[in-house]
């Protein structure tokens, strides 16, 4: 079987199946390996019934004994039930709301089921039990969960992954003295145990080898670029247009001393002869957006024009009304394009794009899109870089020829982390707030306290604030026993808020509503706007004074951080009140951090030391960082090895290290941080 083969293809798939998996990402037999389970569920192996213990998820061979009817409860659940035997031991299989479950067992007929236990009193009950196929009763199962769609269902896509395993042999694509050097496994013995573990110790193994693998590419690319840009270094030497003195003149506030010395670092490498590829970091509020506009008014007044990339369209929005309003004097066209542009108006800014009217552009991912055409672009800004990979940001770049590139973030980024993650940038950091932004109270709470808290922001709300809430999911969890956004949102208009105007807002919400709600928040016509991390990100209500996040516990400290900034940025008092599940000293430790310091690197630095031996609070966002299995905050022991040696190997001359980086870059595809084979 080849790793290319259309999944259609693969033995039990088929074409309607197919489409299924290609709604998953899935479209051949790589994607199919490279598709890593979710989590894993740790099943025992019981000989008798009598040996169960109460919680426990296991696999048990019985007999069926009978079948009994269906029962309606007074609840509106129908409970199925079905007597199982193994010798004069009897229990029961229980479904609620599963009538169609039963239908897969006759009676007197032998089967392997899975499933949780519970016991009361003298009776064993086995709660959602299911059918165990392709195992044996020889010893315990660790079975792989994966995040799927629509009709898939986990164990349809355990058999599928288990067959093309046995008809594959995955080759090694790793140099031998690095595999020898760590005390890898093989690749292909790392992905069979991802997929199916015969032990929790090769299970680690296989997560270490290949997350090594993920870093090590990753650090390859990072490295690689930054030789290229060596390699390609011809730049647009811009002037220092004399319209700069005018506009500093007419800025509605005093640069900081930050601001001023990372304006000039910018403005020095405009004049050079080589293209500018710099980090902007910077705090919450630390005023990144006055820089980027300062640098970017100087290429257009060069005779170039510039773009200006952010990840959703609240922040783009926000600049481009941020932009216009400091630029007004100079009758300039800034235009705004993202996916809520009418198609007429796309037609037409992307026409002026590239006739060269338009001198200042701002917009989320429709700027990288094939069609989008510049006549002479001289500079991109891309905002909150962490939340674009390397690949977008290249796209972007390949908008113009020997462009500046900036590259911002209010992510506080340790720097511990900076050189293994942004290798290729030259980084300037706005290391203070301006004037006048106000210091946060913060201050944690229990979850057993919410009203009491929410009591105090209905009195802000009186007072002519205004109250942000943040909630980790969009909906509600009942086994992690998380607060929602909508449950949330539902529970303060009937409760504490029911004499005022609630809003609500998702990261999946259409960007049109989403909008909308935002600037009637803005407005002041929505008094309290219920949200998950959405918000995080650069959203500017002054009015706003309250932030209070539940479930607090959940989240990392920096993105705590994160959203502290939302508030504090008008002339009131503010405040960040965190809901949190205080279980133990770690949580208290934690959320003390936050309450006795503002410094968002000095913060970031604790998140590294506190979450480094594993994610034990956050709730982890995927696909942000293009990476799989890693995590740059869990696995910096990881990273620092695998970019150690992928600088190792891209520096060497030595003649077998250049055999062996040419036999990588085959091997490996630099446009992706997945894992490739032969």
């Amino acid at each position: 079987m080849d790793t290319y083969s259309d999944i259609k293809y693969v033995k039990g798939v088929g074409p309607k199946m197919a489409e299924s998996l290609n709604k998953c990402g899935i479209f051949n037999v790589l994607d199919l390996l490279l598709y890593f389970p979710r989590d894993y569920e740790n099943i025992s192996v019981r000989k008798s019934i009598l040996e169960c213990a109460k919680a426990e998820k296991v696999i048990i061979e019985c007999t069926v004994l009978s079948v009994l009817g269906d029962i309606r409860l007074k609840n509106n659940k129908t409970l199925s039930t079905i007597i199982f035997c193994q010798g004069d031991n009897e229990f029961k299989g229980k479904w609620f709301n599963q009538t169609y479950a039963k239908n897969s067992f006759k009676i007197s007929s032998k089967y392997l089921i899975t499933g949780k236990v519970d016991k009361f009193k003298e009776e064993i009950t086995i709660m959602n039990p299911k059918i165990v196929k392709n195992t044996s009763m020889d010893e315990n199962e660790i079975i792989a969960t994966y995040p799927l769609k629509n009709n898939i269902t986990n164990n349809f896509f355990n058999k599928i992954i288990s067959d093309v395993l046995c008809n594959i042999i995955i080759t090694e694509n790793l140099p031998k003295g690095i595999i020898e050097k760590y005390s890898f496994c093989s690749l292909n013995d790392a992905i069979r145990s991802i997929h199916s573990p015969k032990s929790l110790e090769l299970l680690n193994e296989a997560k270490r080898r290949l997350k090594f693998q993920e870093l090590f590419t990753y650090s390859l690319k990072i490295l690689m670029l930054k030789e290229f840009i060596k390699s390609h270094n011809n730049g647009i030497q811009f002037k220092m247009a004399k319209e700069l003195t005018t506009l500093k003149a007419i800025l509605p506030y005093n640069l900081t001393k930050a601001q001023s010395k990372v304006v000039r670092e910018i403005l020095i490498d405009q004049k050079k002869d080589i293209g500018m590829n710099r980090l902007l970091q910077g705090d919450v509020g630390s005023g990144k957006t006055i820089v980027a506009i300062i640098t970017m008014f100087n290429v257009v007044k060069n005779g170039y024009q510039a773009a200006m990339m952010a990840p959703t369209e609240i922040l783009a929005k926000q600049h481009y009304e941020e932009i216009k309003n400091i630029l007004k004097e100079f009758s300039l066209n800034i235009q705004i394009l993202s996916g809520s542009t009418t198609a007429k108006n796309k037609q037409l800014i992307k026409q002026d794009l590239k006739s060269g009217t338009i001198d200042i552009i701002v917009g989320t991912h429709a700027l990288i899109e094939d069609n989008v055409e510049f006549q002479n672009l001289g500079m991109i800004v891309t905002d909150e870089q962490h939340r674009f990979g390397v690949s977008q940001r290249n796209r972007f770049s390949n908008k113009g020829k020997n462009i500046d590139i900036l590259v911002m973030t209010a992510t506080p980024i340790p720097r511990t982390l900076s050189l293994y993650l942004y290798g290729d940038l030259d980084v300037s950091i706005i290391d203070e707030l301006p004037p006048g932004r106000q210091k946060i109270d913060t201050s944690y709470e229990s979850m057993d306290n919410s009203s009491k808290v929410y009591g105090f922001a209905l009195e802000q709300i009186n007072k002519g604030r205004q109250v942000y809430i943040v909630c980790p999911l969009v909906e509600e969890n009942e086994e992690m026993k998380l607060s929602s956004v909508a449950m949330l949102y539902e529970k303060l208009k009937k409760d504490q808020f029911k004499y005022i105007e609630v809003g609500m807002v998702y990261g999946k919400m259409p960007s049109k509503l989403k909008n909308e709600i935002m600037d009637k928040f803005k407005a002041g016509e929505i008094k309290a706007l219920v949200s998950t991390t959405v918000i995080e990100v650069g959203v500017n209500v002054p009015n706003a004074t309250v932030m209070i996040i539940e479930n607090a516990e959940r989240f990392g400290l920096a993105q705590l951080h994160q959203l502290r900034g939302r508030v504090g940025r008008g002339e009131h008092k503010s405040y960040c009140i965190l809901l949190a599940n205080i279980k133990n000293n770690i949580v208290r430790k934690r959320l003390g951090i936050l309450i006795k310091s503002n410094d968002g690197f000095f913060i970031a630095e604790e998140d590294l030391k506190t979450r480094g031996a594993g994610e034990l609070f956050g709730i982890r966002q995927h696909g942000e960082s293009g990476l799989i299995l890693s995590d740059v905050i869990d696995d910096i022991s990881i990273l620092k090895l695998a970019n150690s040696e992928a600088k190792r190997l891209i520096q060497s001359d030595d003649a077998c290290d250049v055999m062996v980086k040419n036999e990588i870059l085959q091997k490996i595809e630099l446009t992706s941080s997945y894992i490739c084979f032969n």
